[in-house]
């Protein structure tokens, strides 16, 4: 069985390249001595017949329209696949796509696919810096937030709690949305380089559901040394920062 990951639109959603977030579970499964194929899908015609796990970056607000003509010819599969329990990340303003919809300052709004719960407002200014969630499922997750919404709808499905940051907003403390195998985060990174727990699990659920067994290989606890190294740097410096600011 050769399991199949799907990138999808990494010409417009790899703003801060969180599409190679398809590039890590690919090169962990084969250090797992699975066989993998890994499909850049940048239109419905080049969807795969297979699809185990899929990964949708995010994009600037100027590639919003244009990623999202491209995603509702692929709504039926993307509820789909959401369903059947497909492992799915979405980051950025791919999960915002994925959402109710996405509201604009001016009033207009963007309607999402609604695939999975909540929506993103606008707030006050931009907010850029060191993310730290707590997640009951994946742990102690790490990365950095680069957006100008917050998000709302999501209170009963989120990822974590903020340790460290932003995150949802709107004094929320909650990070990102998880439906079944489907979550969506404000994590950059790419993410799943700096949380190998979250890209395991989600590696373990598309295995599972091919039929075969996934266990990390010797070459993944290497690259995690290296992941937790970048880890502690940014978590001592999210507490450093942190103490800073409550003396």
């Amino acid at each position: 069985m050769t399991l199949t990951i799907v990138s999808l639109l990494p010409g417009l959603q790899n703003t801060n390249g969180d599409a190679e977030n398809a590039a890590v579970l690919a090169a962990r499964a084969k250090w797992a001595a699975l066989a993998v194929q890994l499909v850049a899908v940048e239109s419905h015609a080049d969807l795969p017949d297979r699809v185990d796990a899929v990964v949708l970056g995010s994009g600037s607000d100027a590639s919003l329209d244009s990623s999202r003509a491209v995603l509702l010819t692929m709504h039926d599969e993307l509820r789909r696949w959401a369903t059947e329990g497909v492992p799915m990340l979405a980051v950025g303003t791919g999960w915002e796509l994925l959402s109710w919809g996405i509201e604009r300052p001016d009033g207009t709004g963007i309607e999402g696919l609604g695939i999975v719960p909540g929506r993103a407002v606008p707030r006050r200014s931009r907010i850029t810096g060191d993310l730290v969630v707590a997640s009951p499922r994946f742990g102690i997750l790490v990365g950095f937030e680069n957006h100008s919404r917050d998000y709302v709808g999501a209170e009963g499905s989120p990822l974590g709690r903020v340790r460290v940051g932003s995150g949802n907003g709107r004094d929320s403390a909650q990070e990102g949305v998880v439906m079944g195998n489907v979550v969506g985060t404000h994590l950059h990174g790419p993410v799943l380089a700096k949380n190998p727990a979250l890209a395991d699990d989600l590696l373990g659920s598309a295995a599972a559901r091919a039929g075969v067994e996934y266990r990390p290989g010797a070459q993944a606890s290497v690259v995690d040394g290296y992941a937790e190294a970048a880890r502690e740097a940014q978590l001592s410096r999210a507490r450093a920062a942190a103490s800073a600011m409550n003396p």
